[in-house]
């Protein structure tokens, strides 16, 4: 009885032993920059990029309630030109559209806007 605790503690402790060897053995992988995430990044700054509806400028919420008489349920935002340009969706007479504005709450037309 004694011989098999001792022989299963023997060899459940050289598997223990053998993992942590392995586990010392492999070295960290380290991330890997490549060309495709510089292009990524520099195409983001071109890019919309997804903002929540609360940090829209007051001047913008004031035109689209005045204009839409209707809320933004989503927003983007991205840099053109040294201006932020802000993308809404908003949802007037059942029909969901898509508008464009400036950080004063001037509408600009899709257009005027490079995608």
């Amino acid at each position: 009885m004694k011989k098999s605790i001792l022989s299963s503690v023997a060899i459940l402790g050289l598997f223990f032993a053998t993992q942590s060897i392995q586990a010392q053995e492999e070295e960290p992988m380290e991330p890997e920059t490549t060309e495709v995430e510089e292009v990524k990044s520099a195409s983001d700054i071109s890019e919309f990029k997804s903002i929540d509806v609360l940090a829209l400028p007051q001047p913008i919420k004031d035109a689209t309630m005045t204009e839409f008489n209707a809320v933004a349920s989503d927003a983007w935002v991205k840099m053109q030109n040294d201006q932020k340009i802000y993308k809404l969706k908003v949802d007037v007479d059942g029909e969901s559209k898509m508008i464009y504005a400036n950080t004063n709450g001037e509408w600009l037309k899709e257009d005027e806007v490079i995608d």
